[in-house]
């Protein structure tokens, strides 16, 4: 939760945003970016090598797999993976592959069973993955051990219901690599939130191109002037850049925008309100990236991430998942797509998200060209370049070709706990008071 001392502060910077004529002070230009990072098989190579197979990756929600027995796959960073609600309770993943011959251990999406049973030669595990039989058994050799031979985990940790997997055994816990923002997502009810909607939509186009468009607000007023524009605005927009990479946006509503429009919007009367959300979450639009691929506002009716997976190099999955409080016996609510019977899953993006992706795919073949050379950004897409930043620490700079870096600008001087912008606003206020006595 975030103290009111820190909400009111975080309102007048807010202000200041809308009334400064420049960057801050004390902020460094940023270098243009290099332009193959959008487009190179090299880099691309070592995002999937390092990025996600170091970070902590959204994979699913209790409700998907609610009482002992459950299991889903879940494949969407290459490796296919089981999840498992273990007969104890626990929640585990494990690689999808079975110790003998490699077969998919389960083969249907989700199910529920006491043991997991590979059909090739059935060797079957327990639920917690241990090995337990195996046919035949007299005839593999008498030092054959069982007990060596269980299911391959995958690091797997919760944040209240929603289950995060981590390929690197030696990655810090979930709750570490979270930082501060555990703290200011406490609000939110992660314990309490259900699952109401988790679809996929494939694009055309680098997962970087589709999920930086949700990574600053420059854009909104000339590719969302009726959706967005009236619930954000865009200069009074404040960015905060945290520790892993990860960073939030904070703005409120411009201050012509009708009050009752925007509840229509974000307190849809249906929906059950999360009570212990702050005064943030109830009037401004806060937007967090959580490093690599999820982006989510986050307000006191729902919790709904996007989350973005490379399928190849000019290829992402756009996962649109809602979560809220249990809705009864109403209709499940769904921010993020709309009944569409012509779709083959029935659903479509909602107006909002089709306006973010719909020069996805134009914008990808353009950067194939020789004219697209450099990417130079503002002091309003900081998130972005910080964000790259970040993807190279991950991957190890000096794995990084000279020519596909991004110069490490953004100090830790602009990173939580620390930034400049907020002694650039005490003297400013003092000068002002000084100026009025």
């Amino acid at each position: 939760m975030i103290d009111a001392a820190e909400v009111a502060r975080l309102k007048a910077l807010m202000e200041w945003e809308g009334q400064r004529t420049g960057p801050p002070k004390a902020f460094p230009k940023l270098p243009d970016m290099p332009a193959a990072r959008y487009t190179s098989d090299k880099y691309y190579a070592l995002e999937q090598e390092h990025i996600f197979r170091k970070s902590w990756l959204f994979a699913g929600h209790i409700d998907e797999i609610p009482e002992p027995g459950c299991y889903m796959r879940w494949h969407n960073a290459g490796d296919p993976i089981i999840l498992v609600h273990g007969m104890d309770g626990a929640v585990r993943a494990f690689y999808n592959t079975c110790r003998h011959r490699g077969a998919p251990v389960v083969t249907q999406d989700k199910g529920k069973s006491p043991r997991l049973m590979c059909g090739y030669h059935n060797w079957t595990y327990k639920t917690d993955g241990s090995l337990v039989g195996v046919p035949e058994r007299q005839d593999f050799a008498e030092d054959f051990d069982m007990s060596c031979r269980g299911l391959i985990p995958v690091r797997c940790e919760m944040l209240g219901n929603i289950i995060f997997v981590n390929f690197d055994d030696d990655a810090m816990p979930l709750d570490r690599w979270l930082g501060p923002l555990l703290d200011e997502w406490d609000e939110f009810a992660f314990d309490k939130v259900r699952l109401a909607a988790r679809y996929s939509f494939d694009l055309n186009c680098n997962w970087k191109v589709a999920m930086e468009a949700n990574m600053e607000v420059y854009h909104v007023p000339f590719i969302h002037p009726e959706t967005v524009a009236p619930l954000v605005d865009a200069k009074r927009n404040y960015n905060t850049m945290y520790p892993n990479g990860h960073a939030r946006m904070l703005a409120p509503a411009p201050n012509d925008t009708d009050r009752e429009h925007v509840r229509a919007v974000d307190s849809p009367p249906e929906w059950q309100e999360i009570e212990t959300v702050g005064e943030l979450g109830r009037t401004c639009t806060q937007s967090y990236t959580l490093f690599p691929n999820w982006v989510s506002p986050l307000s006191n009716y729902f919790v709904p991430p996007l989350v973005f997976w490379p399928t190849s190099l000019t290829t992402t999955r756009l996962e649109l998942v809602t979560m809220a409080l249990d809705w009864g016996d109403g209709p499940a609510p769904d921010l993020w797509t709309v009944p569409d019977a012509t779709k083959p899953k029935g659903r479509d993006m909602s107006p909002i998200i089709l306006e973010d992706t719909q020069f996805g795919e134009a914008i990808q073949q353009s950067m194939q060209s020789s004219a697209f050379r450099s990417v130079p950004l503002s002091y309003q897409e900081a998130r972005i370049y910080s964000f790259h930043q970040s993807c190279d620490k991950m991957i190890g700079i000096d794995n990084v070709p000279q020519d596909l870096r991004v110069e490490q600008v953004i100090g830790e001087d602009w990173v939580w706990p620390n930034d400049p912008r907020r002694e650039e606003v005490r003297d400013q206020l003092t000068g002002a008071r000084e100026a009025a006595e």
